[in-house]
């Protein structure tokens, strides 16, 4: 079956700035959805002023993965459709957060924790290691790559420790940042990448869309058992209780 794609972006900084709208003319969401459907995905979009920001329940009920990307309007994303978004996670759909998406409400509220970091922006570049080279995330990715202009994001980042960390990032000015993480939450699966700032053009780079894809693989719904909450009088075994 080919999996289902929704590219979510705020949409924000193609309408404001001229230089972005040029670089992404279809949007962020727009390359990433191209560079997606070139790997057999069935990709669709939605932004932040639709209505419901595009994420009402008939599409997020036939989402296998969500990708993420917002930056200067998290406080603009509705509460409701956080929620929605949440419950989705927790029955299996996957999430791929991009870039600044460390600060959107839904990672924050997977994560239980700040998404603090440093962050510099002068166009350095950015180094990417991949440090677990059996991860499916990695699969068909050098042991390295470069991004030759990014936006510095630097450690301690405000996350939990990840499920598995499968790339690390080093700065030209020095830092080094995990740059792409992985966690189980409830029946579903979260991708953190970080590579992403909208005034590069680092969605158009064969690596970062490989591995934006595999992360899509590696997060889409698996067919488990589901999480049983509920009151389970009769055991499984015969219990023999001696009254005291």
């Amino acid at each position: 079956m080919t999996l289902r794609v929704t590219i979510w972006n705020e949409g924000r900084h193609e309408k404001t700035n001229a230089a972005i709208a040029a670089l992404y003319p279809n949007g962020l969401h727009g390359a990433i959805a191209e560079g997606l459907r070139a790997h057999g995905y069935d990709t669709r979009t939605a932004t932040l002023d639709e209505p419901e920001h595009g994420l009402t329940d008939d599409v997020l009920a036939t989402t296998d993965v969500l990708t993420w990307w917002g930056h200067i309007a998290h406080g603009d994303v509705q509460d409701e459709i956080v929620e929605k978004v949440f419950q989705r996670v927790l029955n299996g759909m996957g999430l791929i957060v991009l870039h600044s998406g460390h600060f959107s409400k839904i990672f924050k509220k997977l994560m239980g924790t700040s998404g603090n970091l440093k962050w510099r922006e002068i166009g350095e570049k950015e180094r990417v290691w991949c440090v677990n080279p059996a991860h499916p995330i990695a699969d068909g990715i050098p042991d390295h790559f470069d991004i030759e202009r990014s936006e510095m994001y630097g450690e301690p980042f405000g996350i939990p420790e990840p499920d598995s960390l499968v790339f690390v990032s080093w700065y030209q000015g020095g830092e080094v940042f995990r740059s792409g993480a992985c966690f189980y939450r409830g029946l579903g699966k979260v991708f953190y990448f970080s590579p992403g700032h909208e005034t590069y053009p680092i969605y158009y780079h064969p690596t970062v869309l490989k591995i934006i894809a595999n992360g899509v693989k590696w997060a889409a719904p698996t067919a488990g058992p589901a999480i049983e909450v509920a009151n389970r009088p009769q055991p499984l075994e015969n219990i023999v209780v001696k009254a005291e």
